[in-house]
């Protein structure tokens, strides 16, 4: 666990470092959001940021995302101020903790970030010799394929397999090739000097150098192109890389994982995948199943969901009854693990019974044709709105809705579900956004458009307009 830690705070935040590197995280203090930026950028990597409510947390999270950094941040008080609270999380803080730091909930938070990150659930028979040959391989120096289809942990399992490797004391560092832009994936990889393409205002440090003496995931790494991927045989044959702009190599010590849920087979055959950058990859392959294909963990991984989103809302825990455990299981999951959790999130929300209710839990019926779960905004649906109408379609189960929908524009289909959402969450911006499935910034500006249209959007949380 990588431990980022901006600003002063009275010295209560050195606190809470030392409280860390006794539960065994590694520590980096940076005295600004500037600073901690900088550091980021010449590989300071992290897991986790907990930064001074008094810096300028907007703007730092934006440059995070404008940067591809994704690391959750916890922003940090003085005491229970309400209102810089609010202010902090409607910025795009996951958290806020008050200071002077509380010994127990350090820990805690320490523990749910490492735990969320590759907790394997794995009682069905399917998923047992997944994780027994996971085990058996962890500990070596392999380089892992993991396949299977889109949302069944093939990130987890990567997380799970650094946590049991030797290595598990180094960063893990996840590059996501099908996220990053086809002309900035290179950067990403192997780093770049200053001036060396216009907006290269300074050094970066790519990830393999990052994750020197860890763990490296390429996840969906058959989206590279093919020129790329020439260059990334180079960097696993030889292991050392060669920063845009430069004309040194740097030696990299890292160990190699990669994800797909493409038939990388198919793709060397139509010349989009290189064949010898396979082989490569795939000295071992973990092939997950789809969680259809894994009834036994179905109530398990929902309870796991539903218990994560009720701490995370500060609301009671509930168990799920057992009608709820019947419909789940009943159901399909074309959108695997991911739609489990994105409708557990909804459901613990929604929830008005002391067990979590099967009418709390929206999904199609069996009689439905099986439809995608909400997902992330995409290059291919930039804006979040197919994503957003996909939502809308999980939560059709009966004629009557059926008809309620006809003749209505999918525009307005989507505000109302947005507006509804946004009423559920009790008007909590970042909330909303992940149970819809699209950013927060496309929330925003979503429901700015409404106020241009005279429309009543719901306050934010603690925000009186």
């Amino acid at each position: 666990m990588r431990l980022m830690i901006i600003g002063q705070l009275e010295g209560y935040i050195s606190q809470a470092g030392k409280i860390a590197l006794q539960k065994g995280a590694k520590v980096v203090h940076c005295e600004d959001t500037d600073q901690a930026i900088g550091a980021l950028l010449n590989g300071k990597g992290a897991d986790l940021i907990m930064v001074d409510v008094k810096q300028k947390i907007g703007p730092f999270i934006e440059r995070l995302e404008a940067e591809r950094i994704h690391v959750p941040v916890i922003a940090c008080g003085i005491d229970n101020d309400a209102r810089a609270a609010v202010k902090a999380i409607q910025a795009g803080a996951k958290e806020y903790i008050p200071l002077p730091p509380d010994v127990e909930l350090i820990a805690a938070l320490l523990t749910a970030v490492s735990e969320d990150q590759s907790t394997m659930i794995a009682s069905d028979p399917s998923m047992k010799g997944v994780l027994q040959l996971a085990d058996k391989i962890a500990p070596s120096e392999a380089t892992i394929m993991i396949t299977g289809e889109s949302g069944t942990g093939k990130e987890v399992m990567s997380q799970y397999i650094h946590r049991k490797s030797k290595r598990s004391s180094g960063p893990f560092i996840a590059v996501n090739c099908a996220a990053i832009p086809e002309n900035l994936l290179e950067s990403e990889l192997f780093g770049h000097e200053k001036g060396a393409f216009t907006g290269a205002t300074a050094r970066r440090i790519g990830k393999f150098e990052e994750a020197n003496t860890g763990t490296i995931l390429l996840d969906e790494v058959s989206e590279m192109h093919p020129l790329l991927q020439a260059k990334l045989l180079r960097a696993i044959q030889e292991r050392e890389v060669t920063r845009i702009g430069s004309n040194n190599t740097v030696k990299v010590d890292v160990r190699i994982l990669a994800t797909s849920n493409r038939d990388l087979e198919a793709a060397i055959k139509k010349g989009e995948f290189r064949e010898d950058l396979y082989f490569r990859l795939n000295v071992v392959n973990l092939h997950l199943p789809a969680l259809r294909e894994r009834p036994a963990d179905i109530a398990q991984l929902a309870q796991f969901f539903a218990d994560k989103y009720a701490v995370a809302n500060a609301i009671n825990k509930k168990k799920l009854a057992p009608a709820s455990i019947e419909k789940l299981k009943a159901y399909h999951w074309q959108g695997n693990i991911r739609e489990l959790e994105n409708t557990m999130h909804r459901g613990i929300l929604m929830s008005m019974e002391d067990e979590l209710e099967p009418a709390a839990i929206h999904i199609q019926d069996n009689s439905a044709p099986t439809a995608p779960a909400p997902a992330a905004t995409s290059a291919s649906d930039p804006t979040g709105i197919n994503s957003a109408s996909s939502a809308t379609t999980n939560t059709i189960q009966n004629p009557g809705q059926v008809e309620a929908l006809v003749g209505r524009t999918i525009a307005d289909v989507e505000r109302d579900m947005i507006i509804n959402t946004l009423e559920h969450c009790l008007g909590n911006r970042t909330h909303a956004a992940n149970i819809l499935g699209i950013s927060i910034r496309t929330l925003r500006n979503k429901l700015n458009l409404y106020k241009d249209d005279g429309m009543q959007v719901p306050a934010a949380a603690g925000d009186r307009g």
